[in-house]
């Protein structure tokens, strides 16, 4: 008698043969049905506002809904799940980090970002600094932030098509996240702000629609009961009690209990100072519609992180661990793998339906935050370091968008050839890396822009390289890079920082040097542009 199928043995078993073409076409209805909104709201951008910003014209409950589209990636619905599903109670850590960072978000920068700055972050910072080493300084961050986002999205999305086509080869997985980043590359040239907001908003609506059916599945397997499901998924861990207590992952020694307070900081300051969330306090007319959308940003994302028990816990019950990391070492594709048990099996019309379905829901989660990203950095070259670095303020509309489009296409290259080499990577982790450059380098320079009247561009250049450079140097000498089988470079061992996190280390100093070169500047802030700067980011008055 042969053996059950399981679920990873789905994309290449014979049977699956028959479900593909399936797969496929429901893949494809989601990717195109993107690509006409995108077309449609490209008709409809005209300017430099419509470009970066939609035209302010988005309601607090559309922006809610397109922030929530942006924050919900690859991270919350592939990397939490498999994280849950792997060390359980430890992996359960990101999605608490993720939503307590909404109240850092909410309390200190969206309204008064809103109010003072006009489509990038380097507006803000730039307002009370000299103009062009700010802006180059706040262009570059931006950027570096962007892409380390981009590696995880590029890193699910290969992985995802990978197990719907039963693609196991390493060129094929390569092929795959070049076609993201081409579809990306689309997106933001041809629809911009407005393109890429619609597009996010469908994305949240179908990620949480996707995450409620699979929620329900679970647990009418478990007769409604959470205390049975987290039994069983103890159990059939492998780890017993372990599993559902602190330890897994992190605790376990000195290094690891470091590395969970460097995580810990990394994501909970990290939202703060993401540049492609920052750019969608942009796209509403007021300050109230831009703390009206950071509340249903909360109130979507809260809901959504509180199912990722269900889709970690759900994987680790009904899924073997061994399968699990044989399909993906990291864990990325517990929720797809989970869609199709619950959906009848591997087998079975309703498993395939719902595998593709998830997975195409997942795509669609990716393609809508890399457009974010992506529009993000090319808005911020474009706008701070073309026209007011290079340009010097006289570049037409027309010439900066033209810049900002040239600028998605090599921005997005430079994404697809480092995506290629992190898609064995947990996409959770390489999420929190982002969280951490930007906690580091974008974080301490807002917050003293807008509270310290003795701040300077000293202080502020200071404080920007200083926090990117350390938290960039210490990943790259860490276990993420080389040294480990996990690593991003698992036949080299060049790493000498212990830490997978380097939040513990840069984003204090990034804090301290944005305070010791203000302190050692020989320039003065001027007084008058820090009451300005502060009217505006508490009115509104006179920022656009």
């Amino acid at each position: 008698m042969s053996a059950p199928l399981t679920p990873l043995q789905f994309t290449t078993a014979a049977g699956a043969t028959e479900h593909r073409p399936l797969i496929i076409t429901l893949f494809g209805l989601f990717v195109v049905a993107t690509l006409i909104i995108t077309v449609w709201a490209g008709r409809q951008t005209k300017g430099a506002a419509d470009f970066y910003a939609g035209g302010r014209q988005f309601t607090g409950f559309q922006n809610g809904l397109a922030i929530s589209g942006d924050y919900m990636s690859a991270a919350s619905f592939l990397g939490i799940a498999g994280a849950i599903a792997l060390f359980g109670y430890d992996g359960f850590l990101y999605s608490i980090g993720f939503l307590v960072a909404w109240l850092v978000a909410l309390l200190l920068v969206a309204e008064p970002l809103r109010n003072s700055g006009r489509y990038t972050m380097g507006d803000v910072l730039a307002y009370r600094m000299r103009q062009r080493p700010v802006r180059t300084a706040a262009g570059t961050s931006t950027i570096v932030v962007s892409i380390f986002y981009l590696l995880a999205q590029m890193a699910g999305a290969g992985v995802l098509v990978s197990l719907l086509l039963g693609i196991t080869s390493d060129g094929g997985k390569i092929a795959i996240v070049a076609l993201v980043g081409l579809l990306m590359i689309l997106y933001v040239t041809i629809g911009g702000m407005k393109g890429t907001t619609w597009v996010q908003m469908v994305k949240a609506v179908l990620l949480i629609a996707g995450a409620l059916l699979i929620t329900f599945l679970v647990l009418v397997k478990f007769n409604f009961n959470v205390s049975d499901l987290l039994g069983k998924a103890a159990e059939n861990s492998g780890q017993g009690a372990k599993f559902l207590e602190p330890g897994l992952k992190y605790g376990k020694d000195p290094t690891t209990k470091l590395d969970f307070i460097s995580l810990g900081l990394a994501l909970v300051l990290g939202t703060a100072g993401l540049p492609h969330i920052l750019i969608r306090f942009y796209t509403v007319p007021t300050a109230q519609a831009a703390r009206k959308s950071v509340l249903w940003a909360i109130g979507i994302i809260g809901g959504f992180y509180l199912m990722t028990i269900a889709l970690g816990f759900g994987a680790a019950a009904l899924l073997n661990r061994d399968e699990i990391i044989k399909s993906n070492k990291a864990g990325n594709t517990a929720a797809p793998l989970l869609a199709q048990a619950v959906g009848g099996g591997a087998d079975s019309t309703g498993g395939a339906i719902l595998l593709a379905v998830i997975s195409a829901v997942a795509f669609a989660t990716i393609l809508a935050v890399v457009a974010g990203l992506t529009l993000a950095s090319s808005s911020s070259f474009a706008h701070d370091i073309y026209v007011n670095v290079i340009r010097r303020g006289q570049a037409t509309e027309k010439e900066e968008v033209r810049s900002a489009r040239w600028s998605t296409v090599v921005i997005g290259a430079v994404a697809i050839g480092l995506g290629a080499l992190a898609r064995d990577l947990n996409v959770a982790g390489l999420v929190a890396l982002a969280f951490a450059v930007a906690a580091s380098a974008n974080l301490p320079t807002i917050l003293y822009s807008l509270f310290w009247k003795r701040f300077t561009t000293q202080g502020a250049l200071w404080s920007i390289y200083g926090g990117l450079v350390s938290s960039v140097v210490l990943v790259l000498f860490s276990p993420v890079v080389s040294g480990k089988p996990t690593s991003m470079f698992k036949d080299a061992d060049f790493y000498w920082f212990p830490l997978e996190n380097p939040g513990l280390i840069s984003i204090p100093l990034g804090f301290l040097l944005g305070w010791l070169g203000t302190v050692l500047s020989k320039e003065e802030a001027d007084p008058r542009k820090f009451a300005e700067l502060e009217v505006r980011s508490l009115t509104g008055t006179g920022a656009h």
